[in-house]
């Protein structure tokens, strides 16, 4: 079977079969198939595209690249959720111990920030003493005692993924639905979880940009996971504007440890809550109603942010600081962003506010960059909102020699109008396996 062969079937729209999908795959990790190989049947899988059949195949083929993570020795069903990344995006920080405080488990890996979207792992490293790289041994009985763990992902995951990553950046392939969908899904398979919830965003700050794209990439996960027998949804959320008002790792803590103290934004908190609900559901908890109200009881009772700090505890973190934010690492500097005209924000792009923050130090322009856990911005003002001129938009946060550029990359997403613009809403759509429900 010559790679040469299975580039031309496909650039010629031809379907593949497992096999050949593994000959392609696995001999790409392997060292087989060349770099400039793997590039050209990408390419080709981006003009021709895959049916869903194919894309499924691929998916497994690339889970069983690497280790596969078996969670039996975790009783009860284990749910997952996955955002596809976005500016503010600190969902997981309050859902995960909202869920587990409901008596679901909860034994996720999470990811690190790259380019203009936040990474979970950063943002929890930001609590001093806190470790995300545990054992499988360590990981399994913390989710044992305490039903809660959230980790770096193992570097063994899904091998193949993280070579035709780093092959797609770099030859205009990034944005195919087919390879995208086998990307996250094959990390979500390989994780192990019975349930999966995927928040796919949408927006200016998310990876795709309109609805219809992000319907069409969250039907063919939800298809692809139903295909290995998992139970899975997907939620589409805006992300034209960033979650909350906060962006940067300590800064995103504190204003979840909001959320789950019952005072933090209505916006994450309405999208925290729809997101915590669908994951219940799909653990078989009841009905969507029923959940959502499971989720506003232990906001409301105070288990669920007692449940947060008992996992950053388990993990050697300094949980003083989620009761007493001075505690965290200061920032060196502040800065305020002051309106240049009075009128409405009609548009303050989440892509250029994302990157603002990276400008500050607050996330990476490449891998391995170090951060500055205090870095970040603070909105005061929003989309929507009404401004004079001369107040204040956000406040900066780090080293003063970076305030002067990360203020023209987030004055340069910024539009100003004289009419009020129309209110986006929070969530679009829910994907399930019986189809789309458009809200």
């Amino acid at each position: 079977m010559r790679i040469y062969d299975l580039i031309a079937k496909k650039r010629d729209g031809g379907t593949h079969t497992r096999e050949e999908l593994e000959a392609i795959v696995n001999g790409f990790v392997s060292g087989e198939v060349a770099d400039y190989q793997m590039a050209a049947w990408m390419m080709a899988v981006y003009l021709r595209g895959m049916t869903n059949e194919e894309t499924a195949e691929l998916t497994d083929v690339m889970a069983h690249s690497g280790v596969m993570v078996d969670l039996s020795p975790i009783p009860g069903i284990k749910v997952d959720k996955h955002s596809t990344g976005g500016v503010g995006d600190k969902t997981t920080l309050v859902i995960a111990p909202v869920v587990a405080a409901c008596g679901v488990k909860i034994a996720k890996m999470s990811g690190r920030g790259l380019g203009h979207t936040g990474g979970t792992i950063d943002k929890m490293e930001s609590v001093p003493g806190t470790r995300t790289a545990l054992s499988q041994e360590e990981f399994f009985a913390q989710v044992n005692k305490i039903g809660l763990s959230v980790i770096g992902q193992s570097e063994g995951i899904a091998v193949a993924d993280k070579k035709m990553y780093a092959l797609r950046d770099v030859t205009a392939t990034v944005s195919c639905i087919p390879l995208i969908a086998s990307s996250i899904m094959s990390k979500k398979l390989a994780s192990g979880s019975d349930a999966i919830l995927l928040d796919v965003t949408t927006g200016t700050g998310a990876f795709m940009k309109t609805v219809d794209q992000s319907i069409e990439l969250a039907e063919l996960m939800v298809a692809i996971g139903t295909h290995h027998g998992r139970r899975v949804a997907a939620m589409i959320t805006d992300m034209d504007t960033p979650l909350g008002r906060n962006i940067g790792n300590s800064l995103e803590v504190m204003e979840s440890m909001d959320v789950l103290k019952g005072r933090g934004p209505a916006d994450l908190t309405e999208v925290c809550l729809q997101l915590a609900a669908n994951m219940l559901v799909l653990a078989g908890k009841g009905t969507p109603a029923e959940c959502r109200a499971m989720a506003q009881a232990v906001i409301a009772d105070g288990s669920a942010f007692a449940k947060c700090k008992e996992m950053f505890a388990a993990q050697g973190g300094d949980t003083r600081v989620l009761d007493d934010y001075s505690l965290f690492e200061q920032p060196a500097a502040s800065f305020e962003l002051l309106a240049e005209q009075d009128g409405y924000i009609v548009a303050n792009d989440a892509e250029k506010i994302g990157s603002a923050s990276v400008l500050l130090g607050a996330g990476r322009q490449k891998k391995g960059d170090p951060l500055d856990f205090a870095a970040g911005i603070t909105l005061h003002k929003k989309r929507g909102d009404y401004v004079h001129k001369g107040e204040s938009l956000a406040t900066f946060y780090g080293a003063a020699d970076k305030f002067e550029a990360a203020a023209a990359e987030y004055r340069s997403g910024l539009v100003y109008g004289a009419e009020k613009p129309e209110e986006a809403p929070l969530v679009y759509a829910l994907v399930t396996k019986d189809g789309v429900e458009r809200y």
